[in-house]
């Protein structure tokens, strides 16, 4: 994956000035932290169809419609009373459904017999805030949660934005999260994806020790 538009970079606000890498905030929004694992599903585990649900706030945080664009994604269908609402398609017959109603999972696919569904949240992915880090955690925090509460139809991915902290602290969840059939995944800038495994979180935690 490389997408170079999935971050929106903002000034910080003037209490929070040297508490990011950088002079802006780089925002990984939850509805961009959504395409990005919708065309990991597409592009890697061999899914036809996604269907992503945002609610009203990720509309306005991100433009879904011009953004699919940018990806070659026609609109073909409207759904609901927003603009972006709809089924878009591309040129090798996958789509991407905009249904803009929270409670459906965030992104949910058919790869064979395997219904997958992941909730996301996003996140500010280079601030050194403290209430914005204790944000990034309780964001994965809160997927897991939404996912242990959801009956299981298939595979259930928690999905957050990639940091150094979200890494560390899903290492640490993985072996639990695994147990319980929830899995991990970490999305970067760019996104990329990175599964985070219960083996690979063990052998990194033993790496750590000296």
């Amino acid at each position: 994956m490389d997408f170079e538009d999935l971050v929106t970079a903002l000034a910080p606000p003037p209490n929070w000035a040297g508490k990011s890498d950088g002079p802006h905030e780089r925002h990984l929004y939850e509805g961009a932290v959504m395409l990005a694992y919708a065309m990991h599903l597409l592009r890697t585990q061999g899914a036809r169809d996604v269907r992503i649900h945002p609610d009203g706030e990720h509309g306005k945080q991100f433009d879904f419609a011009a953004w699919l664009g940018r990806r070659e994604f026609t609109k073909f269908s409207s759904l609901g009373s927003t603009s972006y609402g709809g089924v878009y398609r591309n040129s090798a017959g996958q789509t991407i459904t905009v249904h803009p109603k929270p409670g459906l999972g965030d992104v949910v696919a058919e790869v064979g017999n395997c219904v997958i569904s992941a909730e996301c949240k996003g996140g500010i992915i280079n601030t050194r805030h403290a209430g914005q880090v204790s944000r990034l955690y309780r964001g994965l925090c809160e997927t897991i949660g939404l996912l242990m509460a959801t009956p299981s139809q298939g595979r259930q991915i928690a999905v957050v934005p990639l940091t150094e902290s979200t890494l560390r602290l899903a290492e640490r969840l993985a072996p639990r999260c695994a147990v319980a059939g929830i899995e991990i995944a970490l999305v970067g800038s760019y996104g990329e994806v990175m599964e985070v495994k219960p083996q690979a979180a063990g052998e990194l935690a033993a790496e750590r020790i000296p």
